[in-house]
């Protein structure tokens, strides 16, 4: 009984040596990752390019992008760039943990939107559409009319107004058509003005501030 007893030890002594080794946890023991945050350094347009729910989203104008917009490119930004260059485009650079990349903009036509070439283009312009809307407080400026442009993507929708000055207001708006956010920058006090919205009727006005944007619904979707 003694000889087994020792046997039993020594055989119990090279599982727990073989159990100490400093290897990595594996399947259910490793951690998930934390959903990821997009820094507030970014405009954050759409809810995933190039489809919903994709990782990568759509980038608006910003201090830290500016340099980056191109009209015949979307900018897009990526949580990694194994993401980012699953996308084709250019990288261009990686900011506060977000990938850039630069996507030409040759996409398919969305559906209804009529030519099969997507969605037509005002002589001269990159915009689908333009108009006059109804602006106010800019500056302090009165109400009136404010020249505006749109365009369209499957990712999301862009209102470009031009101010008094020359200024232009990028409003943004999801694929359906509601209300998104503005692009605001640190550079011109933008990025610390309230944002708010609300509907009248067939109407979205959308607030900056002090500003006030009335932006009609058809003009938005073509619908």
């Amino acid at each position: 009984m003694d000889s087994f007893a020792k046997i039993a030890a020594s055989g119990m002594m090279m599982v727990l040596v073989a159990g100490c080794g400093g290897g990595a946890p594996t399947g259910s023991e490793t951690p998930a990752p934390a959903d990821f945050a997009w820094p507030e350094s970014l405009v954050v347009v759409g809810d995933g390019y190039p489809g919903p729910g994709a990782p990568c989203r759509r980038i608006g104008e910003s201090a830290a992008t500016v340099d980056f917009l191109d009209d015949s490119a979307a900018l897009v930004g990526c949580p990694s760039a194994d993401e980012a260059d699953k996308l084709g485009g250019k990288v261009l650079a990686t900011i506060d943990g977000v990938t850039l990349v630069s996507v030409p903009n040759d996409r398919a036509a969305m559906p209804g939107e009529g030519d099969g070439q997507g969605d037509a283009k005002v002589a001269g312009t990159d915009y689908n559409a333009t108009a006059q809307v109804p602006c106010a407080g800019y500056k302090g400026a009165a109400a009136g009319m404010c020249d505006a442009g749109v365009i369209r993507t499957s990712e999301g929708i862009t209102v470009e107004v031009t101010l008094g000055d020359g200024t232009k207001r990028a409003i943004f708006f999801n694929p359906d058509g509601s209300f998104l956010s503005f692009s605001t920058a640190q550079a011109d006090g933008t990025a610390a003005m309230a944002i708010s919205s609300q509907k009248k009727g067939d109407i979205t006005v959308a607030k900056l501030g002090k500003e006030t944007y009335e932006i009609p619904d058809a003009f938005v979707t073509g619908g």
